[in-house]
């Protein structure tokens, strides 16, 4: 008697269904790899993938994978790249691979959108504000000159000025002082100051201080409150022994953040260097007056030896004496 298999199996699959030759492949899937090669060609440009079993799945095609990549491409915000180079600017910094860290961070900073909609670059908004500093140091000279002739217009007519000369000095004065720069707004400036501001910290540890604290400015331009940027240009300052500048940051950074304990141990630090500055400056100072006075009154026989200032407790003013003999006091 023939043999007659057992019901549980399955009879193959029609010849139409799936043609199998020794070299057709599969993959762990079960997919024939040969028949996405020709697949596109052989029926009218959609793909077919034929499967173990007689199943049939369809190959997305060229166009219907261009949309789907437009359309994640939308979903992107424009500096989702940016931000992906600052965490890997981020990693290297962690691992102490400073420089890569900087390349990265650069490039986080490169990718960013730029123009009409979003905002200047760091290069522009440096130069916008070494612009309006020159403007400012003009305007002031001006107004120094026209507040100096109008002294002199004073005392030559040696009468008491009218009301609207008054006035006029009045306005002078409102405008005496100097103005600050207000950048324009990027549309992106927090993140983009995180990431000057995270470059500036890589260039402190590559000693390169001058390049942190026009990154820090920078930072500042984009975030006025962003108290790291403040923190590291006070370190770049301080290592450029701008103790008056870095003091000024380190308050500033107080002020923002008042619980900030590393901004009020360098407020504590800074103020005591500076305090020691200001009096080494005010002993020079004083040294090379009284060079200056001796040099004249050693024309006439005397010195600054002859004379004694007695400052009066009460009041702080000095009162000066003459001596003869500064050797018999």
């Amino acid at each position: 008697p023939l043999f007659s298999p057992p019901s549980f199996f399955s009879p193959p699959p029609p010849p139409s269904q799936v043609i199998m030759t020794s070299k057709t492949k599969f993959d762990s899937e079960g997919f024939d790899l040969d028949a996405t090669a020709t697949s596109e060609t052989s029926n009218g440009g959609v793909g077919v993938i034929y499967e173990i079993g007689g199943g049939v799945s369809k190959e997305p095609s060229a166009e219907s994978r261009s949309f789907e990549a437009s359309e994640e491409k939308k979903d992107e915000s424009p500096i989702s790249e940016a931000e992906r180079l600052k965490e890997l600017g981020n990693n290297e910094f962690r691992s102490g691979n400073h420089l890569d860290a900087y390349d990265h961070y650069t490039e986080a900073i490169n990718v960013c959108p730029y123009g009409e909609g979003f905002g200047p670059t760091g290069m522009e908004l440096l130069k916008m504000r070494e612009e309006f500093d020159e403007q400012e140091r003009e305007r002031l000279i001006e107004v120094n000159r026209k507040q100096a002739e109008l002294r002199r217009t004073r005392q030559s007519a040696a009468s008491r000025p009218k009301r609207d000369e008054f006035e006029a000095e009045d306005d002078d004065d409102k405008n005496a002082g100097p103005a600050t720069f207000s950048p324009p707004r990027h549309l992106y400036g927090p993140k983009l100051a995180v990431y000057y501001a995270n470059r500036a910290a890589t260039l402190l540890h590559l000693g390169r201080y001058g390049e942190a604290i026009d990154d820090c400015d920078v930072s500042l331009m984009l975030n006025p409150t962003y108290v790291k940027a403040l923190l590291r240009r006070c370190t770049a300052y301080e290592r450029t022994e701008n103790t008056e500048d870095a003091l000024k940051d380190a308050k500033k950074a107080v002020e923002l953040e008042p619980g900030n304990s590393v901004a009020r141990k360098n407020v504590t630090r800074l103020q005591k260097l500076e305090d020691e500055r200001l009096e080494k400056l005010k002993e020079e100072t004083m040294g090379k007056l009284k060079d200056l006075g001796n040099s004249i009154l050693g024309n006439f026989g005397l010195s600054l030896d002859n004379f004694n200032a007695v400052q009066d407790p009460n009041t702080g003013g000095y009162s000066i004496s003459f001596n003869q003999n500064p050797q018999k006091k």
